[in-house]
Formats: C-alpha cells, structure tokens, sequence
C-alpha cells in the first residue's frame, strides 16, 4: 500500500499552469528525490501534497484518504515538514521550537505535556544539538537552524516527512551532517520521506546507503523522467533538466562496492554566453 499517492495533479496560478498530470506513489521505507531547476514548480507541488494549495484537479492520498477530505490537523499527523527557509522572529528557545512539533497531538488550548517534553529532550539529543536546548532559535547558524526543524519534525511522530531543499545555503560539513540524519531517520525509525533538491548525488548518496530510492525529474510542469537513480540520472536528462553538460563516474566506495556521481564540467550555452560576452565588451 503505498504511503503517499499522487494522481493526474494539475495546479495552476490564475491562468499560468505550474506543473499538470503529475502522478507518483510513495512506499513506506522510500525516498523520493524530486529534481528540477528554479521555478519547475517543487515547492508547488509539495505545498499542494501538505495542503496549502489545493489542486485544479487530479487526486492526493495520503494512507488511502484524500487529503481534500482531511482537516489541516489530520494532515499534520500524518506529514511532517521541514522548510527550506524558515522565518526566526521571536526568540523562543531551541527545546521550546522543537516542542512545536507535538502541536498536531494538542487540542487547541492544551498545553505539552510531559511526555511531549520528553520527546522533544529525546530529539535534540537524536539530532545532537541537545546542547543548543536553551540558546533562543534567534542566535544560531542556518545548519543548525536546518537540524532544529528536522529535530521539530522527528517530534511530530508523522510516519512520512516533507524536505524542500534541506541542505541550501548549508556548508559542505551540514549538508553531510542533514545526509546522514535523513539516512538514519529512514533506516532506523523506518519513515518515509519526500525530498525537493537540486543536487542529483542526493539520489545516488541515499541508493548507496541501501534505501530504496526513486528519482523524479521536473521538466516544464511535468516528470520528465521517473524512476531509480541509475536509469533517470544519465548525462542526456540533465543536460535537458538543467543546460549542464555532466559525467556520471563510477567510484570505489572504500572497499564495499562501487557507487555512482555525478561530475558537472560546463553550462550546455557556454561557448555561446562567453562569446557574446567577449563581443560586447571588445567588439568582434
């Protein structure tokens, strides 16, 4: 039975259409890497799987039930999200944003209890910022920003969770660090999750860690390709996906087999942009 199910989704903004026949299914246990360039419309497409948009037509099933017939907190139990950007206005502390997450089990006037509390203790120390517990959310990194939503999210208790470009605008040892938890949070804890990126290895990182992977390529409002890593990421799809001339490389993986990555050398248009750029500035 699959987790998460998509059928015939089309959205649009007044009368320009974002994304249209757009199906998928999700299993549990599954991640699913959805790929495009800026503005392919991924965002979009994951607003309307959590409800913020409602879709022109087509059908979301979330455990078999549409989610058109669910209220925001049914949802909410079901789905955890973490944003790729996140508004930090009012310095609640770290432990306090993290027990946010238990706000899908509350009534509308209750407050966390014990339980929830301990939770939220047990997240921190699962993601390991349990010693950011008490610095207000105001003062710390966009890494460690990024491992409080995912911390806040694990405490949700959702059996699948939505990421919107979780590594942006992270250094290279967090988007390591938001890898590895993403990994453990599906081989361990055994949740499902959906993940918008712009950077194709992510799907090669998690096929090699041994988690059933599937990869979908956003291409002018619809999939362009769908399907495992190894057959959706060759040279000709990015090339179309993103005007990148790639090598996909195959590499020693320590001893335990070979992985595959995926080598950018050059925008598809370079020779075409320097050369008119050449010409502007010095005449031909």
């Amino acid at each position: 039975m699959p987790v998460v199910e998509v059928r015939n989704a089309c959205f649009s903004y007044g009368t320009r259409s974002i994304f249209e026949q757009v199906s998928f299914t999700v299993d549990s246990g599954e991640i699913f890497c959805l790929l495009g360039p800026n503005g392919s419309g991924k965002t979009t497409l994951l607003d309307c799987i959590l409800g913020f948009h409602r879709l022109g037509s087509g059908t979301i099933s979330i455990m078999e039930k549409e989610t058109k017939d669910c209220r925001p907190g049914q949802v909410a139990r079901s789905l955890a999200y973490v944003p790729q950007n996140h508004e930090r206005t009012f310095p609640y502390t770290v432990r306090e944003i993290v027990t946010m997450g238990r706000a899908a089990h509350l009534g509308l006037f209750e407050s966390p209890s014990d339980k929830d509390r301990l939770l939220a203790e047990g997240a921190l120390e699962r993601i390991g910022i349990r010693h950011l517990g008490d610095r207000p959310y105001t003062q710390i990194s966009s890494g460690e920003t990024q491992l409080v939503m995912i911390a806040r999210a694990i405490v949700q208790q959702a059996p699948v969770i939505i990421l919107d470009e979780p590594t942006a605008h992270l250094d290279f040892r967090y988007e390591m660090v938001i890898m590895e938890i993403i990994t453990g949070l599906v081989k361990i804890n055994g949740l499902t999750v959906i993940m918008a990126t712009h950077f194709p290895n992510h799907s090669f990182y998690f096929q090699n860690k041994g988690i059933r992977t599937a990869t979908a390529l956003l291409h002018q409002g619809k999939f362009m390709a769908m399907g495992p890593p190894e057959s959706v990421l060759d040279e000709d799809s990015l090339k179309k996906l993103y005007g990148v001339n790639v090598r996909v490389i195959s590499l020693n993986n320590d001893g335990s087999g070979t992985m595959q990555h995926i080598v950018p050398l050059s925008t598809a248009n370079q020779e075409c942009w320097c050369g008119n750029v050449i010409r502007e500035r010095y005449g031909s």
